[in-house]
């Protein structure tokens, strides 16, 4: 469920929030907003200051105590379904096994008083495991567990319909939480965690109406995998995989090594909307190999700064982007609430580079270069099919590849000081390219039909758009480096409404 990014040839319940306000439906196309409407900047400090559970046991509730080992895992197991159990203050513990943890029943509730944690001590593997759906998680920490790469602390085995809320899921190995369908994750901090924040991923590719929502997801990636395991695309804030349905709003995204969220193969019908995405040292947000989404009213801001400038600083020109699109955009026949990719009223600033749109012009269903292993596009449910000669036909020749198309680029605001972000030439790029296709041999995308499609051929345009410092524009391949009226003229049309300035400094 990993996947290696490579841009080369050779080479993927209401709650008392203080959130962004959110809108819930389109603007009309004549009444879009003007490109210097800015979002809020008010984020979701949930780490600093958590929401205090009851400081007394509901009624009916099991009482939980510290003093005794393993007394939650052992008062779950002998009492029913839909138990609510209330953990009193202080530092509860497991039985000193690796898999010693809860096993939670349908409908249980899980409530922790002022100052309770469910400590791992650095044994157990888990904290809350099982298939059990409608399982809730309230005012609790969860640290110090084990969990092994790419498996999760709590909800281990990606159950449905749990909803975790004032949670602190922090100081973990592998991801502090997993993800099921109709899952909700609302006010929690999900702080430090060795890989993931969160990996919303499940078995089966079955995660719908996943809802993340006014949460601070900070510092994750402590394990720094990408280190460990080179191009293995598998660290982030969040991690999303094949997820039919988010909503991802009102977060404070900061500070995670690596990319900040990070949506990767078969993804669809995503909002991404009023969340700040903050000093990441990746991309604040990756949409890769998916489908279909509305990017709008977010702050991103700092982000990119370590990777942008070590990728400089061995001298690779590749565009790394901001808010990287790797070969993602929309797609009429995959029913979501957009046909689009939209980003628009948001604002960038201060970034290692802005938006680069992006298509592999050797990775395709059956190819050796599509890092998703054994996976296709959502248009083809037989990546068998995708071979030799049938590929090089209708319709396998089109709907065999992820294509980054129909993005739609409005009404944002891209903000650029080179003397603040510590960079002179390589770090205030928009982009849209490919690659020279070169591979498998029998592959009918060789040599320059991709760049020129994603160029001019697959509606992907950006416009009224206001731009603030020293911008500059790559279109087809690295090698074209173009300024403002470039991209404005003949061939490329781009920015059509838009205005540039380049004040002093930058």
């Amino acid at each position: 469920m990993t996947s290696t990014r490579r841009h080369r040839a050779w080479a993927a319940a209401p709650l008392a929030l203080a959130l962004l306000s959110v809108t819930g439906c389109e603007s009309a196309p004549g009444a879009r907003p003007k490109p210097t409407a800015a979002p809020a900047t008010s984020v979701a400090r949930v780490c600093a200051r958590p929401a205090a559970g009851p400081v007394k046991a509901p009624a009916g509730a099991v009482t939980v105590d510290p003093e005794v080992v393993g007394d939650l895992a052992e008062k779950t197991k002998s009492s029913p379904p839909g138990t609510t159990f209330w953990l009193r203050p202080g530092k509860h513990r497991l039985q000193p096994d690796r898999y010693a943890q809860v096993v939670a029943k349908r409908g249980n509730r899980y409530l922790g008083a002022p100052g309770a944690v469910l400590d791992g001590g650095k044994r157990n593997n888990y904290a809350f495991s099982g298939t059990a759906g409608d399982v809730t998680i309230r005012h609790l920490t969860v640290q110090h567990f084990t969990a092994p790469p790419d498996e999760g602390v709590v909800n281990h085995d990606m159950a449905d319909g749990w909803v975790i809320e004032h949670a602190k899921i922090q100081y973990n190995s592998g991801a502090g939480l997993m993800a099921g369908a109709r899952q909700r994750v609302r006010a929690s901090c999900l702080r430090g965690n060795g890989q993931y924040g969160m990996n919303a991923y499940k078995t089966g590719d079955s995660i719908r109406q996943l809802v993340v929502e006014g949460n601070e997801i900070t510092g994750n990636n402590t394990d720094d995998w990408e280190r460990r395991k080179p191009g293995c695309g598998c660290t982030g804030g969040v991690k999303f995989w094949a997820v039919d349905g988010a909503d991802v709003r009102g977060n404070w995204v900061h500070h995670n090594r690596g990319a900040g969220l990070w949506a990767d193969t078969d993804n669809n019908d995503f909002r991404i909307e009023n969340n700040v995405l903050e000093a990441n040292d990746g991309a604040a947000l990756i949409y890769e190999t998916s489908y279909n989404a509305v990017i709008r009213k977010n702050t991103i801001r700092r982000n990119n700064r370590v990777e942008g400038r070590k990728a400089a600083d061995r001298g690779d020109t590749f565009p790394y982007a901001t808010v990287y699109v790797s070969e993602s955009g929309g797609e009429p026949r995959i029913r979501a609430r957009t046909d689009k990719l939209e980003i628009y009223r948001n604002v960038l600033e201060d970034n290692w580079n802005g938006i680069t749109l992006w298509e592999n012009a050797d990775r395709f269903c059956n190819s050796p270069a599509n890092t998703s292993t054994g996976y296709c596009t959502l248009l083809v449910k037989d990546t068998g099919r995708c071979a030799r000669t049938a590929i090089a036909t209708a319709p396998l020749h089109a709907d065999c590849r992820w294509k980054t198309q129909r993005v739609d680029i409005h009404h944002n605001r891209f903000l650029l000081d080179t003397s603040v972000v510590g960079c002179e030439t390589e770090c205030g790029r928009m982009a849209v390219l490919a690659n020279y296709g070169t591979y498998p041999q029998w592959s009918p995308y060789k040599g320059r039909r991709v760049a020129e499609a994603i160029t001019h051929k697959q509606h992907n345009r950006w416009h009224h758009n206001l731009y603030r410092g020293p911008w500059s524009f790559v279109a087809e391949n690295t090698d074209r480096l173009l300024d403002s009226g470039q991209w404005r003229s003949t061939p490329y049309r781009q920015d059509a409404g838009s205005t540039f300035s380049r004040p002093a400094g930058g």
